[in-house]
This record gives C-alpha cells, structure tokens and sequence, in this order.
C-alpha cells in the first residue's frame, strides 16, 4: 500500500514539475497555433478574393490560397517548436529521409501530385473546358493536385489521375465539342441546294454555335452517292440533346425540299449453272 502512495506521489511530483517547467510553454505553443491558424485561414481567403477580383483562373486562385496557408503555418508549426527549445533540424533529416524511402514506393501518387502540379501552372486546361482524354469527354469540374474531375452531359463524374493526363494527348474544345456527320446525296441531285438546305436547317437551332460557324460541303465521292460533309459546335453540356434537334430539323429540310438521301446499294448478280 505504501509502495503505491509513493509511485502515486512521485507521480504527482513529476508532473508537478512538468507544469511548472513547461506549462507556460506549453499554453504559449498553443496560444501560437492557434493565432496562426487563425492568420493562415485570414491570408489565404485574402489571397482568394484578391485573385477572384482580378479575374484570375479559379484553379490557380486556389493553388496560390493553398500554398500561401501552408507556407504560414509551417512557419507557425517551427515557431511553436521553438517554444519548447525543440530544434528543428533533426526532423528536416528524417523528413528528407522518410521522402527519399518512400520515393519509389509512392511513384503513383507522387507522379499525380507533380502532374496536377504541371497542370495547374502551364494551364493546360481550365475549369469549364471541354477536353477530350483516354477516351473520355466532358466539361472541366475540378483540378486537384492528385486528380482531376470531368462531368458528362450526364451528369456521371469522371476522376482521373493527373497522371493519366499529361503524356497524354489531350484535345480541349472549351465551352463546346464538335458534331460530325455525313449524308449520302445520289449524283442526280443538285449538291448546292442540298448543302444550302442544310445550312438553313443547321441555322434553325439555337443552340448550335455561330462561332466557329457550320461547315457543309461534299466530302468524298461513293460509286452511287457524293457524300455531303457537316460539321457544327454545340454546347458540351447538351450535345446530344442539341445533335438530336439538329438531325430531325435536317431530315424534314431535306425532305421537304425534294432531296433524295441516297441508301446503300448491293448488287448481287445470279448465273445459271
């Protein structure tokens, strides 16, 4: 029983002396973070806003708010530390340590941070582009360092790796994409009405885009048929919608005006043997 009152008392004491020893410290360090935290939150809305009101890209206004918040409180974190006496330059060895380890253990996501990096700085894209990348397209939601989010007129969220994305060939539309299509006229038919007809049907939506405007010409020629070639820009977020509108306003164009489309033909020939 003694033994206990005794590993209870210098239980007490020790910690007695801690309080009296780093207490004050201790409430400092605290007092430090949280003032800190506090600036760190302040710097990097103001950096937020100052980059809004320019009109700079949200991607990097984000980026730069980011990096201005850590910076602030690493520096609060080695003032902290520095409260206790605590140098810092031991956990910079071991840091640089830990990161050399596990370079090549975290080659993945390391690449997606320094890909998402690349892509945030040369401004490849932006938010509210329309890209096109391993094979698949949708309009620009979100650029993070480890990957970046594209949505389709679907509503479906697309992730993908940063590093799926640069080494690859990428094709950005922004606002808009690109509807091709051909029609197969017979060689009878007058291929300036045709192309005018169309032009006019393509004109009769408003959604398709006046800039870049509607291409419409022959684009090969068939055995039976001159193929005519159309190609228009819609708005990403209602291709489909818009490229649907677009057939049905051509299909009545054509027919109202006599316009023979031209079907595949075989022909198939029977001996007698």
């Amino acid at each position: 029983m003694e033994e206990d009152i005794q590993a209870v008392q210098r239980a007490a004491e020790v910690a007695s002396e801690f309080v009296v020893a780093y207490g004050f410290q201790f409430v400092g360090a605290l007092i430090i973070l949280f003032i800190g935290w506090k600036v760190a939150n302040w710097l990097s809305n103001l950096i937020l806003t100052l980059c809004t009101s320019r009109h700079l890209d949200i991607t990097l206004a984000k980026f730069f708010a980011s990096i201005t918040k850590i910076t602030v409180l690493v520096f609060v974190g080695i003032i902290a530390l520095g409260n206790f006496g605590i140098t810092i330059t031991p956990f910079i060895a071991a840091l640089g340590a830990l990161v050399f380890g596990s370079t090549i253990a975290l080659q993945g996501p390391i690449g997606n941070y320094g890909a998402g990096l690349t892509i945030i700085l040369t401004r490849a894209f932006v938010v509210g582009n329309t890209v096109r990348v391993q094979g698949v397209v949708g309009i620009v939601r979100e650029i993070k360092l480890a990957h970046t989010q594209i949505v389709n007129e679907d509503g479906e969220v697309i992730t993908i790796p940063n590093n799926n994305v640069i080494g690859e060939v990428l094709v950005n539309s922004f606002a808009n994409l690109i509807v091709e299509k051909e029609i197969g006229i017979h060689y009878h038919g007058n291929p300036e009405v045709a192309i005018e007809v169309i032009l006019l049907a393509i004109a009769s939506v408003k959604d398709v885009t006046s800039n870049p405007k509607p291409q419409v010409g022959i684009d090969r020629f068939e055995d039976h048929s001159a193929r005519i070639g159309i190609r228009y820009w819609v708005p990403t977020e209602i291709y489909f919608e818009t490229m649907y509108a677009t057939n049905l306003q051509i299909f009545n164009a054509l027919k109202r005006n006599g316009i023979e489309v031209a079907s595949p033909k075989q022909l198939v020939e029977l001996s007698r043997i």
